[in-house]
């Protein structure tokens, strides 16, 4: 008796066919780009060979094998649609294991029920994996038949894992697996191989033309090549029907699908061959990217469209089954067919769009419906089902919002209807066109006006009370998008309870199934909240947006969301929250492959002010290029007024304080606001109030800041900052005893208004007070590492940590400006006299250094390698420190106190 013949668990023979590595054919082309990215891929634990059929993946990995020298063992398996199951496959994969060479233990055992495989009988395989010398290359070939599985997935996953270095493994496929790629590809250790790699290149061309006996230009390789996009298919259909050919260079430089010889010997092959009924079929299918046997009855109007497709496909007759009862005609096939349709059938197609449109949309496949509607000119069609299904949002979010886009800008100026004009009036207000994007809802919604008045006397229609609902919920989303754009939060929150009002006029089901309606309106609501000041009722609304984390098509509103959130703790004072904030939104964006265009520039710019506060300038200043440079940037009155702020602190930072304050005049707001942010206001006058005082302008500092009204916290600290550079400390310590701090505030605000008030009641002769009050700041600071309210204190907190060092202890993290030096320690510059308002920079020093030798202004500049503006700009510096107004008084002063 021979050995019996392994067999899967349900008892089928494991047929050995399907762990044969395929032929290489006589004209098979070698890639050694793609076999070399191949050779490195087997390096790393994981390799996909990913694209659409009849672009080379199989041949490649063959010719890799067989030709270019694999490491180690390689094993082979061409993965079949029953290996769903999971005992299937694993049953194949370990006889395709065993096939090729590798010995297992028979304590490895074998799966015993077809949908099913013992978690520890893949330990064992992974356990003795890892014990072998070298690697073993684990090659599934079209794993695309089984990429749906989970499970399988999950359990390829643990023994790759498990079996550590000893296992390669590499998978080709039409689609990605349902590994975690995102984990590999963070790690470095995944090969990617895509269609774009797999496209020939011209000099690929023109081998594959030359192994067919065939001579190709270098011309006529590069124009087959963009005609056919490097589809390795496609060029060897077209060098096969050159060859039929009398002038086969001819031939393929001029092809041209539908009239060329390759069209008549496809149709004379594939067509006329055909019955009559399966040609029919063909011809109308064509237009569809995807057929259906139902929807191909549906355009044929016949009945045993499962049976002729079934055939061809059988056949190998360029029809394709790509699972679920759905198939696709081969793109070049396709294309021919449908110029043929155009000259038997002049007319036909705008029809058979309108069916095919009508069809899918009646099956809820609306992504794919709506371009049919549009290719058979039916704008009113493909509006009212996109604004009955809810979908206006899609307009804004997912990966489709280029693609819907583009599709509706096709729409004629003549096309009418309120759910066209709804559509328009999308369009527009996402491109921050509000005039004409009110102008087309008031249209759309005077259309419904008209529309519920001809209906009050007409008879009971099932359908029509949830389009109007639809149209009016969707009118109601986009007057909230419109309110967000003015800055109009009273309207905002009007058209928000409009919304739910017009949520209990549409079926549930359907408002389950767009989330991103719900997570968008209230994005646009919190974010018009936030300008308008209302912080409470935004971090709530906000909040609210964010709560569906399970979605991509909320993704975009998480992400903006998020980062909302973020400002409102920073002007709250939390730079820690606000930080976590922005680290969940960037993650989000990340995790859901949200586009640039999508993602607000929000989210960096609080990371460069918190990076400021720290006084991290290399980081807030790399943070701040990136929040200027999102898309979005220029139509965000959030990022626009937080970009000229932050660049105006930067500024401060190199000690410009005249083009911090133009950059604060020069802001331009996106012209579609209307409506004042009391708390934008606020911050623009605290930043021109900063940059006044330090060009020592103390009057223009407090005149700024009297002009603002309410008087809050931050803006006390400003204006009594002020009056202690002018000397006045009580009318400094009166403004902070008017406008205390309270628990909502962080110590963002807190520290800052500790300090002032700390320099206060020093003056006042408070100095026990004064140390008990920084002493509470370095505390509060600490956590966050608030350095620059401490810098900005200057002369006056240095002198008082010289008195007493004690304070500083524990907090290595101060600005080495503030922290005291020990005796004889070496310092940058001279230890900055009581008397100084605040220490000189480096750059000052060198200036005053000259000025005290005579030299004029222009050999300074000419000493320094620097302009005669700059020079002067230092000058000017110094003399406002030293309390001088001349050269000679300056140098004086100096001298008197050791700076010389």
């Amino acid at each position: 008796m021979g050995a019996s013949k392994p067999l899967t668990p349900s008892g089928d023979p494991l047929l050995a066919a399907r762990f044969s590595v395929p032929v290489l054919p006589t004209t098979f082309v070698r890639r050694h780009r793609l076999t070399e990215r191949l050779g490195e891929g087997v390096r790393t634990p994981l390799t996909l060979v990913d694209g659409p059929a009849g672009c080379g993946k199989t041949l490649l990995a063959a010719d890799w094998i067989n030709e270019a020298g694999a490491p180690g063992r390689t094993a082979w398996l061409t993965v079949e649609s029953e290996d769903n199951s999971p005992g299937v496959f694993w049953s194949y994969v370990l006889e395709a294991i065993r096939h090729h060479g590798l010995a297992l233990p028979h304590d490895i055992g074998s799966p015993g029920r077809p949908g099913e495989v013992d978690r520890s009988l893949l330990a064992r395989l992974a356990d003795r994996l890892s014990a072998q010398p070298e690697p073993l290359v684990l090659v599934l070939d079209e794993f695309d038949r089984v990429a749906a599985s989970a499970d399988i997935a999950d359990e390829l996953q643990f023994v790759l894992r498990h079996a550590g270095d000893a296992l390669r493994l590499v998978i080709i496929s039409r689609t990605e697996p349902m590994l975690p790629l995102h984990r590999y590809r963070a790690a470095g250790e995944v090969v990617e191989i895509r269609a774009a790699d797999l496209a020939f290149l011209p000099a690929e061309t023109a081998a594959l033309v030359d192994r067919h006996g065939l001579a190709l230009s270098d011309v006529a390789a590069r124009s087959l090549t963009e005609r056919t996009a490097g589809w390795a298919a496609g060029l060897r259909l077209c060098v096969l029907a050159a060859q039929h050919s009398d002038d086969p260079e001819t031939f393929l430089k001029d092809f041209e699908a539908g009239q060329s010889t390759l069209a008549d010997f496809l149709l004379v092959l594939l067509i006329d061959a055909q019955p009559t009924e399966t040609q029919d079929l063909l011809l109308r299918t064509s237009i569809l990217d995807q057929i259906h046997p139902e929807l191909a009855n549906a355009l044929t109007g016949g009945d045993d469209a499962e049976r002729i497709l079934v055939e061809l496909q059988r056949a190998n007759a360029f029809v394709s089954a790509i699972g679920h009862s759905w198939y696709r005609l081969h793109p070049l096939f396709a294309e021919i067919l449908q110029v043929h349709l155009r000259v038997q059938h002049p007319g036909l197609e705008p029809e058979l769009h309108r069916t095919a449109a009508h069809w899918l949309f009646e099956a809820g496949l609306l992504t794919e419906a709506l371009p049919h509607a549009a290719d058979a000119g039916d704008w009113e069609l493909a509006a009212t089902r996109f604004i009955d299904e809810l979908a206006i949002a899609r307009l804004r979010t997912g990966l489709d919002a280029e693609r819907l886009d583009t599709l509706f800008s096709a729409m004629p100026a003549e096309a009418s209807g309120p759910a066209v004009d709804l559509v328009r009036a999308a369009r527009e207000l996402i491109r921050h066109d509000v005039h004409r994007g009110l102008e087309c809802l008031h249209r759309a919604e005077e259309s419904l006006r008209e529309t519920a008045s001809d209906d009050d006397g007409a008879p009971d229609d099932a359908a029509a009370p949830d389009d109007r609902g639809a149209m009016r919920l969707s009118a109601a989303v986009l007057h909230v998008l419109a309110a967000r754009l003015t800055g109009s939060v009273e309207r905002a929150e009007a058209a928000a309870e409009q919304v739910l009002a017009g949520e209990r006029s549409v079926p549930p089901e359907r408002l389950q199934q767009h989330p991103e309606l719900s997570a968008l309106m209230l994005t646009d609501l919190g974010s018009t909240q936030l300008w308008a000041g209302r912080f409470d009722a935004a971090r709530a609304t906000l909040t609210a947006a964010t709560q569906d984390g399970e979605r991509a098509v909320t993704a975009c509103a998480r992400h903006e969301s998020l980062s909302r959130l973020a400002v409102i703790d920073f002007l709250r004072g939390w730079p820690g929250r606000a930080e976590v904030h922005v680290r969940e939104a960037v993650a989000e964006a990340e995790r859901s492959g949200l586009p640039p265009a999508f993602r607000t520039g929000v989210a960096h710019l609080v990371l460069a002010v918190v990076a400021l506060d720290r006084e991290e300038i290399g980081t807030a200043s790399a943070h701040f290029d990136q929040a200027v440079a999102a898309p979005a940037s220029p139509h965000d009155p959030i990022v626009a007024v937080g970009a000229a702020i932050t660049r105006s602190r930067l500024l401060l930072t190199q000690d410009r304080p005249h083009d911090a304050v133009r950059v604060l005049d020069e802001l331009e707001w996106p012209p579609s606001l209307l409506e004042p942010s009391p708390w934008v206001d606020q911050r623009i006058a605290l930043a021109t109030s900063a940059a006044h005082l330090a060009d020592g302008d103390c009057e223009a500092a407090l005149k700024v800041l009297k002009e603002q009204r309410p008087f809050g916290p931050e803006s006390a600290v400003a204006a009594a900052r002020a009056h202690l550079v002018a000397g006045d400390g009580r009318a400094a310590l009166d403004l902070l005893e008017a406008s205390p701090t309270g628990p909502a505030e962080g110590p963002g605000i807190t520290v800052r208004a500790l300090l002032v008030r700390a320099q206060a009641v020093d003056v006042l002769g408070d100095g026990s007070g004064a140390e008990r009050l920084v002493s509470r700041a370095l505390r509060l600071a600490k956590p966050d590492q608030l350095r620059r309210p401490f810098s900005e204190s200057g002369a006056w907190l240095r002198q008082l940590l010289l008195r007493r060092p004690v304070l500083t202890q524990g907090h290595d993290w101060l600005p080495d400006s503030i922290t005291p030096q020990p005796t004889g320690a070496h310092r940058a510059g001279p230890e900055p006299p009581a008397e100084l308002l605040e220490p000189l920079s480096a750059r000052e020093q060198d200036v005053l250094e000259r000025l005290a030798q005579m030299m004029s202004t222009e050999e300074i500049a000419t000493d320094l390698f620097l302009s005669v503006n700059t020079v002067k700009t230092h000058l000017k510096s110094i003399y406002r420190k030293l309390g001088a107004t001349r050269r000679g008084e300056a140098v004086r002063r100096a001298r008197a106190l050791r700076l010389l």
